[in-house]
């Protein structure tokens, strides 16, 4: 006997506005329960950087015995392809351009075509999405997700092309972006991760690569619900003008949005398993007058063969500071997790542009909003980056020296978020 699903909404926004304000601040916390993975058919292609940087013996080895950890670590009965990535893509296994299916014997014919790979050309990464696209249709798995490993920049292709393949592979699959060693672009994964609805990480050494896929791979097995949106409908008065995901980590999904229904845009949040994540929505409204109450929006869980209770977001505005003045310690924890990985990233870009007063200003915010928000990981990285003096003011001082692995793990893991403290857990 299969359950099903089940998700819960929960909203907490400012309830009470100024006179005269026309935008409300909303977290949207949803969960889902019930899901079991066992009823789920699910699909992973394995994009495999074989580019001539990759020539390095520990790399090559290193991205080798991932690509077995992770095929080692699918269920039966899962499809699965290896692609290798260079200035185009060739199947590594199965040769033909199709899924295999995960089995004892595909799984020991995977692992020898994996053992031949070897290094050559260039990087063209929209050819390896766009080769995992054409397997992805091929499959009717309601569950598709790739794993794009690399270790250097897109350099075999105009940017402009990398750009235009992720604006038309939307919504089509998942993407799991990981950067080995240091000589790779944060900012081109993070691009192709935010629009596939992925993550990126750094993997500073190849040895650590194949527990890292094992766990890609297992993570992509709990999947259970695929094709999952959140709907949020708006009366004529007010729009919904942007949506992030900030919790597990920070995403903006706005440009993912799509109108579905007269006043009601759905947002897609790729496959669940059982787990919560938060949205931070802010909705723009014709402001009321004082003591009106206001509908400004619903949200609801819509696809993957469920539908949640719409959750109403009611506001009313007022002259007493009392009421206005008091933000939402939810809505306040989220925001300022927002706040803190754009100083993060805004403080990188700054001291790599030479700018060190922006650089020192805008890291010793990141110091202070991880000390005020209990972010203890994203402090413990700041500090390889700065000294700090005074953790609660943000006082710090740029180091002189820093090397390259502790600031681009500083900066892939500037969107992870420390999940809101409740009181008496």
């Amino acid at each position: 006997m299969t359950t099903t699903p089940t998700f819960a909404v929960d909203v907490a926004h400012n309830k009470h506005l100024a006179r005269g304000t026309a935008e409300a601040d909303a977290i949207i916390t949803v969960t889902a329960t019930d899901a079991d993975p066992a009823t789920s058919h699910a699909a992973i292609v394995i994009m495999l950087d074989t580019s001539a940087s990759m020539f390095r013996p520990s790399k090559l080895a290193a991205a080798r015995r991932a690509a077995c950890a992770a095929i080692d670590a699918l269920r039966d009965g899962t499809s699965f392809a290896v692609i290798a990535g260079t200035d185009k893509a060739d199947m590594v296994y199965p040769e033909e351009r199709r899924l295999a299916v995960a089995g004892e014997d595909t799984r020991a014919d995977a692992r020898q075509a994996i053992e031949g790979i070897a290094a050559h050309g260039g990087t063209a990464m929209s050819r390896w999405l766009w080769l995992a696209d054409e397997l992805f249709a091929m499959s009717g798995c309601e569950v598709k997700h790739g794993i794009l490993l690399t270790d250097g920049r897109n350099t075999s292709e105009p940017a402009e092309d990398l750009a235009s393949t992720l604006d038309r592979l939307r919504g089509r699959f998942t993407c799991t972006c990981r950067g080995v060693g240091t000589d790779w672009e944060v900012g081109e994964l993070r691009q192709i991760a935010d629009a596939l609805l992925g993550d990126v990480d750094i993997i500073a050494e190849p040895d650590e690569l194949a527990a890292d896929f094992s766990t890609i791979a297992a993570r992509t097995m709990r999947k259970s619900v695929p094709d999952v949106a959140l709907r949020l409908w708006t009366p004529q008065h007010s729009e919904v003008t942007e949506l992030r995901q900030v919790d597990p980590s920070v995403a903006d999904l706005t440009e993912h949005g799509r109108r579905s229904q007269q006043q009601a845009t759905d947002f897609p949040t790729g496959a669940w398993e059982q787990e919560t994540r938060a949205y931070h929505a802010r909705i723009a409204m014709r402001p009321g007058g004082i003591g009106e109450r206001m509908l400004v929006c619903r949200a609801s869980i819509v696809g993957g063969g469920t539908q949640s209770k719409p959750v109403k977001i009611v506001v009313s505005w007022t002259d007493d500071y009392g009421r206005y003045g008091i933000i939402d310690p939810t809505v306040a924890h989220y925001t300022g997790q927002e706040e803190l990985a754009e100083a993060i990233q805004d403080g990188l870009a700054a001291r790599r542009e030479g700018d060190l007063d922006t650089a020192t200003g805008k890291l010793g915010r990141a110091v202070a909003l991880s000390n005020e928000f209990g972010h203890a990981e994203a402090s413990r990285l700041l500090s390889k980056v700065v000294d700090i003096d005074d953790a609660v003011t943000g006082k710090v001082r740029l180091k002189q020296t820093v090397s390259a692995v502790d600031e681009m793990t500083l900066d892939t893991r500037s969107v992870v978020t420390s999940r809101m403290r409740r009181s008496g857990t």
